[in-house]
């Protein structure tokens, strides 16, 4: 380590998390930002005066900085496995913003990557880092509801509604070559989550992914059904153009029943006098109805991105990653399936190949 604080660099800004991210790490005493890179010269010099770093125009000079200890990537998708390879082999490990890549075939050049190197690997979900998707994942673990036959989980977002979105800085996101699609760039997100919540891969998806309330990207809404193995059925809705929201998850099991509510942007922005984060009903503990688990609320889905600031940071410190690489490929995997199953409307198998 370069001194008694980590030493983290930026490869890009276009992914506004990494911003949560970087404002977070400067208050920490064991992290310091050191420099930052960026192919888009304007964006990048404009994040180092906001941050106060160095901004370094090419790359292969902030790759040789003996003070970076590690690399936080967040450029536009198409870039990420050309810019962890790059990092991994110059001996930097990485933080890799979602979606892991457009590709498997870009999945696969990273994970290869990773095992030569050696060097430490971690996407960035903070769906695993929320202390109420903790909280459910041991619940489920634990048999509080049972064996789970049913899951929804909703995450969604405003932005295609927004013309400074879809014509500013960021309409990146609405480019099929950078980024696929919208359900391709924000899915990820629950599809992670659920492949982390129940511990399995699924056997087969059908899903209908299309634009049903603008025309500005590729698709604005879409959901997912989901068979596992061992019966589960899961569903995954996602849209960009969702105003406000309540409920996020349902998890169903033979013995009881798991409500999450304000689990994403549209909800954690409006929420009524008295929200409930989670909520438990088991059957063998009728008697007491819904319990609240007491678990904080969020002020607004901006803390949630930059909660994962703090588990970041300590996962490299323990040398474990917050998500291998090879769990990042399982959500692209799930998604562009996702995708296949919208396009021919067929019930897509597991495993897939795009």
């Amino acid at each position: 380590m370069s001194s008694s604080k980590i030493g983290i660099g930026i490869l890009s800004f276009a992914h506004g998390h990494v911003s949560a991210y970087a404002r977070m790490i400067r208050g920490f005493d064991d992290a310091k930002l050191v420099a930052c890179w960026d192919h888009d010269i304007a964006r990048g010099e404009a994040a180092a005066e906001r941050f106060e770093i160095p901004f370094v125009p090419h790359l292969e000079d902030i790759l040789a900085r003996e003070d970076i200890d590690v690399l936080m990537i967040a450029s536009e998708t198409n870039r990420h496995a050309d810019l962890a390879v790059a990092a991994m082999e110059a001996g930097k490990p990485v933080l890799l913003q979602k979606p892991m890549a457009t590709t498997l075939a870009g999945c696969d050049r990273i994970i290869e990557t990773v095992e030569r190197t050696g060097q430490w690997f971690s996407m960035a979900f903070q769906m695993r880092c929320d202390p109420q998707n903790i909280a459910m994942k041991e619940l489920v673990e634990d048999g509080a509801v049972g064996r789970v036959g049913f899951i929804r989980r909703r995450h969604c977002i405003p932005v295609l509604f927004s013309k400074e979105f879809v014509e500013g800085a960021t309409a990146w996101h609405i480019s099929p070559e950078a980024n696929v699609g919208m359900f391709f760039d924000d899915a990820t997100h629950a599809l992670d989550w659920l492949y982390w919540t129940v511990g399995a891969k699924p056997v087969s998806v059908m899903a209908e992914i299309d634009n049903v309330l603008t025309d500005v990207a590729p698709d604005d809404t879409g959901s997912a059904i989901f068979r596992f193995e061992d019966g589960l059925f899961a569903t995954i809705t996602n849209t960009s153009v969702c105003l406000a929201g309540e409920n996020t998850t349902e998890i169903y099991g033979d013995r009881g029943v798991i409500i999450q509510n304000h689990g994403d942007g549209p909800s954690a922005a409006i929420k009524p006098p008295h929200p409930i984060g989670v909520k438990l009903y088991q059957k063998d503990k009728a008697e007491l109805g819904w319990q609240d688990l007491g678990l904080p609320m969020v002020s607004g889905q901006g803390d949630r991105i930059a909660g994962v600031a703090r588990p970041f940071v300590d996962a490299f410190k323990a040398g474990e990653p917050m998500c291998t690489a090879e769990e990042g490929r399982v959500s692209i995997e799930m998604v562009l399936a996702s995708y296949r199953s919208a396009a021919t409307g067929q019930r897509i198998a597991f495993p897939f190949e795009d």
